[in-house]
């Protein structure tokens, strides 16, 4: 038995060695201009020399006109104005496919687009070969994310300047600021590898240009230290806010990110095996030949993850829990669940046992809609409301409904959701078959969505996921905000000489290369075109619990031995437990109306199924580009040719699968070197010390 300790009290180890030694972050250069914050002032000759490195080494703007840095410290409202000002600089997560701070899932099996890459649609260009570490368009955030760092070590250095701060103002605004610095690290570690960790030093303006060139630490120093900062931030932060400060980090924030980079750092990319050798087994640091990433597998991840993820499930709000699915309770709308269902003994339950009781179409997708209060969800343990995801809805909406009409979702993702009682397409049941001949005699209406007549009949039967999130030929759109004729209750076909057909699409790609687009986030109401159009405000989801119990669940089957873990001072024992793995992955699949495990699965099922439900559930999520290659079967996943259907042809032959007629598939590239993006070149041409990534040269 293995005891380990998942400790919420410290907060440095010896992988600061380097940071206490050295650091970028300069103060005595700079005042502070306004409250906006993100332009350059560049100063000195010694900033001239730095100048192909000023992202990274980058000194501040003024504050305001007349308030100088040092005034930021004197009171405590300008502390914590210099403090949000930091928080603003981080990007609005749930801008993931135009102007992108990350590839998403542009970058994935689960998206396509022929939107041009010049409009910024940048995981397009990841996968096309067209980014490189001179240009990194939208996801050269390194710069960015180092300044965000730099102006936490600040407040952390001069916060006791604000002699009128108290005490519980100071613990807030360290929780708060720690958070920050954590999140910063946590973007930089996910996005490019290991970081350059800077600990709190702040360098003095007269340091040499040599003090400058820093090493980046290992893969595990990074996961430790920055799951170390994050347990000290949650100490000092809320375990909830109110519903005007929705978004603001919480307690569960701080945790559910924890859980999010254990299950990572357990993962086979980077915790030995043949993934970790493959993509790092000859990258070492040039100065002292330590391994980058670890290259012996360590079963005792798995069990930290598994604590982390447990310790969100056991959160507690005012004597019950404090997260759960969210779920709406069943009416006279919602279908009744399929008969026969044998495989799970729980199914039929009332929830949360089972999934009966629940509307499972409305559960899930008025999550992403906006019909669900955003700030209320009791399923987000991380959430924001998104502009960017209400501005998105735009690229599905029909070109002749003034939409873009060119958000795909692959064939793949598809074929992915189950039929209504959780068969596959590929082992139907005689009472809910999958065919791709043939077409729907009758509409059906459920939980406030209209099946159409005449849809295809590889479209029926399918479970509540599907039509929540996938828009398919046929397929209705109520659009009923707007109030033009012509504007609402359409129903949008995507063949070739379809009004949004490619044969009929006013701009050459304006149209659904694959036939399907993405739904997920669009309410019923929602119109781009005609008198009185509106969108629902959107949320994104940083972090779901849906997310936290398929975690929990896929550490703990990847355990084959006991482990003891302390955490926040209680020993816990973690071992492949298939009755908590059960009960956590089937809560998702109860949500969704389906049933789960039967208890009888061997660990090589569990995980395939556990990768095909995170795959379904977080559609557009930015999960999917995260977890294959954690997996380590990114090239695997990824080799599969994008498939849709035969927008090339009339009704008669669209239902065909195809590759789609563009040299974009052709040109689609899969190569080790994807699994991160590359450091800036001026960045790695500056300091001599620091590495660039695997295959990514110079």
């Amino acid at each position: 038995m293995n005891i380990i300790k998942l400790d919420n009290k410290k907060h440095r180890d010896g992988c600061m060695a380097l940071a206490n030694d050295t650091s970028l972050m300069r103060d005595d250069f700079c005042k502070e201009k306004s409250f906006r914050f993100g332009s350059l002032m560049l100063i000195s000759l010694l900033w001239l020399l730095l100048s192909s490195c000023q992202d990274f080494l980058s000194v501040d703007n003024y504050f305001s006109d007349e308030l100088k840095l040092d005034s930021v410290f004197a009171e405590t409202r300008y502390v914590k104005a210099y403090m949000w000002g930091a928080a603003s600089m981080f990007p609005d997560e749930g801008q993931i496919l135009q102007n992108n701070y990350t590839p998403g899932p542009l970058a994935t099996d689960e998206a396509f687009t022929g939107f041009l890459t010049v409009y910024a649609y940048n995981g397009m260009r990841f996968v096309l070969g067209e980014i490189t570490a001179a240009n990194l368009y939208s996801f050269n955030t390194w710069g960015n994310l180092y300044k965000i760092i730099r102006k936490c070590n600040t407040i952390l250095a001069r916060i006791d300047e604000a002699k009128d701060m108290t005490t519980k103002e100071r613990f807030e605004i360290i929780g708060y600021t720690r958070f920050l610095r954590a999140y910063a690290y946590y973007n930089i570690l996910v996005d490019f590898g290991s970081p350059i960790l800077l600990g709190d030093k702040i360098m003095e303006s007269n340091a040499s240009l040599a003090d400058y060139d820093c090493i980046r630490s290992t893969y595990d120093e990074a996961v430790e230290y920055i799951c170390s900062e994050l347990e000290g931030a949650a100490e000092n932060l809320p375990s909830s806010v109110s519903l005007m400060e929705f978004g603001l980090p919480t307690k569960g924030a701080a945790y559910g990110l924890i859980a999010r980079i254990r299950l990572i750092h357990a993962s086979p990319l980077y915790n030995g095996g043949d993934a970790a050798r493959a993509y790092f087994g000859n990258w070492k640091r040039s100065t002292d030949g330590a391994q980058y990433v670890s290259q012996n597998y360590d079963e005792k991840r798995w069990a930290l993850a598994a604590a982390a993820a447990k310790r969100v499930m056991d959160m507690q709000a005012s004597g019950s829990v404090m997260y759960k699915l969210h779920t709406v309770d069943a009416d006279s709308d919602t279908p009744a669940l399929p008969g026969d269902v044998t495989s799970d003994p729980d199914y039929y339950k009332e929830w949360p046992t089972g999934a009966a009781g629940i509307d499972p179409y409305r559960s899930y997708s008025e999550m992403f809609t906006g019909e669900s209060v955003i700030p209320s969800n009791p399923e987000y343990v991380w959430g924001r409301k998104s502009a960017a995801v209400t501005t998105n809805t735009q690229m599905s909406f029909p070109q002749k409904l003034d939409g873009f009409n060119g958000m795909c979702v692959t064939q793949k993702v598809v074929d992915a959701y189950s039929m209504i009682d959780g068969s596959s397409i590929n082992n139907s049941s005689e009472a809910y078959p999958y065919t791709e001949t043939g077409f729907t005699n009758d509409v059906k209406t459920f939980s406030g969505y209209r099946l159409n007549a005449g849809v295809s009949n590889m479209y029926a039967n399918r479970e509540m996921r599907f039509y929540a999130s996938i828009g398919f030929s046929e397929c209705y759109w109520p659009m009923s905000s707007s109030t033009s004729s012509g504007y609402y209750n359409q129903t949008i076909a995507y063949y070739f000489d379809s009004p949004n057909g490619k044969g009929s699409v006013s701009s050459p790609n304006d149209y659904p290369i694959t036939g399907y687009v993405i739904k997920k986030y669009i309410h019923p109401s929602d119109a781009w075109g005609g008198t009185n159009a509106r969108r629902m405000d959107k949320g994104f989801p940083i972090i779901r619990y849906a997310e936290i119990l398929l975690s929990y669940a896929e550490a703990l089957n990847n355990l084959t031995t006991t482990h003891t873990i302390e955490i926040d001072g209680q020993q816990q024992v973690f071992e492949r437990d298939m009755n908590e793995i059960k009960k956590a992955f089937n809560q998702v699949r109860h949500r969704a109306g389906l049933p789960g495990l039967s208890g009888n699965e061997d660990a090589k099922t569990v995980q395939s199924l556990i990768e095909k439900e995170r795959m379904v559930e977080f559609l557009f999520e930015n999960r999917r580009y995260y977890d294959v290659r954690r997996w380590g079967i990114y090239e695997k996943e990824e080799s599969e040719s994008i498939k849709g259907m035969n927008v090339e042809g009339t009704k008669d032959v669209f239902y065909t699968r195809v590759a789609p007629n563009t040299s974009r598939i052709g040109a689609r590239i899969v190569n080790k070197r994807l699994a991160l993006l590359p450091i800036p070149l001026n960045e790695v041409r500056l300091l001599p010390s620091l590495d660039q990534n695997p295959g990514w040269g110079d």
